[in-house]
């Protein structure tokens, strides 16, 4: 859980305003494996690089598309530039709160490496003093011509407790 001060000028990017783009990150065969393992997904496509190159569809092993979406917490920390867990003193956080729409353009192949680009695209005062906020999402290949993933992200700010 993300510990911050949930206030107007925390929740600071306004409908409309661009974020990013993150660092780019180097997507490995063992990133895809491992993911694999947690998910308990075996699929060769993606976790037998030797199989994919003979039986699969793109010449290699490509990355499970929710270890794609995953990668979103990460890249979105990076370009807001939230601060380290550890550095946070206030109490408030963040969660998750769904996604409206996800979609998986592009493979994203071993070894390839991959950025997000965020837009702020509604922020909304509740009557329970939590901001609804949508981000359109979408994380890029370098050097390919279509996006790995687009997403409607919605998060929610929880101000700390009343007492």
């Amino acid at each position: 859980m993300t510990h911050i001060a949930v206030t107007q000028s925390t929740v600071s990017p306004q409908p409309g305003d661009q974020l990013g783009p993150s660092t780019w990150i180097e997507v490995t065969q063992d990133m895809i494996s491992q993911f694999g393992v947690i998910t308990k997904d075996p699929d060769p496509m993606h976790v037998d690089p030797e199989w994919a190159r003979s039986n699969g569809p793109y010449g290699g092993p490509i990355a499970f598309g929710f270890l794609t979406l995953a990668l979103l917490t990460h890249m979105l920390h990076e370009a807001v530039g939230t601060a380290p867990e550890a550095e946070r003193r206030e109490p408030g956080h963040f969660l998750n709160y769904g996604f409206n729409r996800v979609r998986f353009i592009a493979p994203v192949r071993a070894g390839d490496r991959v950025r997000g680009h965020f837009q702020m695209t509604d922020k909304v005062l509740d009557d329970q003093g939590r901001w609804l906020t949508t981000f359109a999402c979408r994380i890029e290949i370098e050097g390919g011509e279509r996006p790995a993933l687009i997403a409607d992200w919605l998060s929610i700010a929880i101000p700390p407790e009343k007492g």
